[in-house]
C-alpha cells in the first residue's frame, strides 16, 4: 500500500489500520468525492499514488476503471496481474484531449480526428495505428508498449469524468486504463463493486456513486476512411455514423442572407456532385449547416434571400437562424466565412479551429453583405457564393 502524507484526513474514509506496516495486505484508501471539501487535495492524492507506482480506481461516465501510470513499467505489470488480463487484450491509454491524440497516432485520419473531436471527452475508445516513428507510444517503457500496442495499434480514450481528467492534466504522461474488475467478471459500476472485485489489490478508490451510463465505452477501430465497431457500448453505431459525418459550416454575420444562401447552395451542389437527392446527403455522411457570428436563435431568412433562392429552385422559407457556438465550431470540419473579419473573429475566439476555418473565396476577397439592398444585389451575392462554392467543393475529399 502506498502511504501518503500531508493531506488532511477529514477528506478521506480509510478502511483498515492506518498504522499498519508498509507492505502488509490491507484494504485501499477510499475517498468519497461527494463529501470531499477540497477537490485539489483529492486530485493531488491520486496523482501521488500514481507517481509512486500505485493503482487508482477511478469513476468514469461508463464504468469504474483501474489506472496506472503508463510511464511506470512495474505499475503496469502490476495492473495486468490485478486484472488477470490475457496478453492478447491490450490496455487502453487515457489521454488528456482530442488534440493530444496525434502525439500517439500521428497518422490519424480525418475520420478518426472527427470522432475524437466530437466524441471526447466521452464513452468512445478509438483504436488507431501507432506505428508512426514519431508516435509517443514508442517512447513508453518496452513492456508498457507491449501491453498497450502489441500489434502496432493503440486504443485511445478521453474519459468524461472530471476526476480522471484533472489527474491527467497534472501527470507527465498518459494512464493505462482498464475496467475495474477481473477479466471475464461483470463491470463495476459502483465503488462498492470495485472493492468487492479488486479491493485489496489497489491503493486508492475514488467513490463517486453509480456511473452515469453503467456500461462500457464503445470500442471503434478506425482506418483511413472506415470504422469498425469492435465492442458495442454506450454509443450505438447509428450515432457513430453521424459523429463520423463531414460537417461543412457556412458563417456570416446574422445568418439571415449570405450564409443561409450558401448553406442551401452548398447542399444543392453536393447533391449534384454525388448524384443523390439533397435530403440523402446525411445518409452519405455529409452535414451542411450555417450560422451567424451575431445571429439570433429562431429568426428567418430575409425575404430577398428566399426569393433569390427560389430562382435557383431552392426553398429557403423554412430556414431558422442560429448563432455561432462553441459546439458548432468544435464539430465542423470545414468552416467557410463570408469575409476575412468573420474568419479573424472565429480564430480569435477559438484558436484551435484556425486550420479548419477559411474564407469562402479562395482569392481572399469578401462576399459583400446585400442586406438592405435591392433584389439585384442579392442575385449578385448569390452568384458570387455559387461560384466560390463550386471551386471549394471540386477539390474537397469526402
Amino acid at each position: 500500500m502506498v502511504v501518503i502524507r500531508g493531506i488532511p484526513p477529514k477528506l478521506v474514509v480509510i478502511n483498515g489500520d492506518p498504522d499498519a506496516e508498509v507492505g502488509r495486505l490491507m484494504p485501499p484508501m477510499v475517498i468519497d468525492l461527494g463529501r470531499a471539501e477540497d477537490w485539489r487535495d483529492v486530485v493531488h492524492r491520486a496523482v501521488q499514488v500514481l507517481a509512486e507506482g500505485g493503482i487508482v480506481a477511478f469513476p468514469t461516465e461508463t464504468v469504474y476503471g483501474l489506472a496506472a501510470s503508463a510511464l511506470d513499467e512495474s505499475a503496469v505489470e502490476r495492473l495486468l496481474a490485478v486484472k488477470q488480463r490475457a496478453a492478447n487484450q491490450p490496455l487502453a491509454l487515457a489521454i488528456r484531449s482530442a488534440e493530444e491524440a496525434r502525439d500517439y497516432a500521428p497518422d490519424m485520419s480525418p475520420l478518426a480526428l472527427r470522432l475524437a473531436r466530437r466524441g471526447w471527452p466521452g464513452p468512445i475508445t478509438l483504436v488507431v495505428d501507432s506505428s508512426h516513428p514519431e508516435s509517443l507510444v514508442g517512447r513508453l517503457p518496452l513492456k508498457v508498449q507491449q501491453s498497450v500496442s502489441p500489434h502496432h495499434s493503440v486504443g485511445l480514450r478521453v474519459p468524461g469524468h472530471p476526476a480522471i481528467l484533472d489527474v491527467l492534466r497534472m501527470l507527465a504522461g498518459p494512464l493505462t486504463l482498464t475496467s475495474a474488475n477481473k477479466s471475464g467478471e461483470p463491470d463495476a459500476v459502483t465503488a462498492r463493486q470495485v472493492l468487492d472485485a479488486v479491493g485489496n489489490d489497489v491503493d486508492l478508490v475514488l467513490d463517486d456513486g453509480a456511473c452515469r451510463f453503467g456500461q462500457p465505452s464503445s470500442v471503434v477501430r478506425v482506418t483511413k476512411d472506415h470504422f469498425e465497431v469492435l465492442r458495442e457500448g454506450v454509443v450505438p453505431e447509428k450515432t457513430l455514423k453521424r459523429l463520423a459525418s463531414v460537417m461543412i459550416l457556412l458563417v456570416c454575420t446574422g445568418n439571415t442572407c449570405r450564409s443561409p444562401m450558401a448553406e442551401i447552395l452548398c447542399r444543392h451542389l453536393l447533391a449534384e456532385q454525388l448524384g443523390v437527392p439533397m435530403e440523402d446527403l446525411e445518409d452519405r455522411g455529409i452535414i451542411v449547416l450555417s450560422a451567424g457570428i451575431a445571429g439570433m436563435m429562431g429568426g428567418r431568412a430575409s425575404p430577398e434571400a428566399v426569393e433569390v433562392m427560389r430562382e435557383y429552385n431552392l426553398d429557403l422559407a423554412d430556414h431558422e437562424t442560429q448563432p455561432l457556438t462553441e459546439p458548432l465550431v468544435r464539430n465542423a470540419d470545414f468552416i467557410y466565412t463570408m469575409t476575412r473579419s468573420h474568419r479573424d473573429a472565429i480564430v480569435a475566439q477559438w484558436p484551435g479551429a484556425a486550420d479548419r476555418t477559411f474564407q469562402l473565396a479562395t482569392d481572399g476577397s469578401d462576399v459583400s453583405d446585400p442586406i438592405g439592398g435591392p433584389p439585384e444585389r442579392y442575385r449578385t451575392c448569390a452568384a458570387e457564393i455559387y461560384r466560390h462554392l463550386k471551386t471549394r467543393l471540386e477539390t474537397m475529399e469526402f
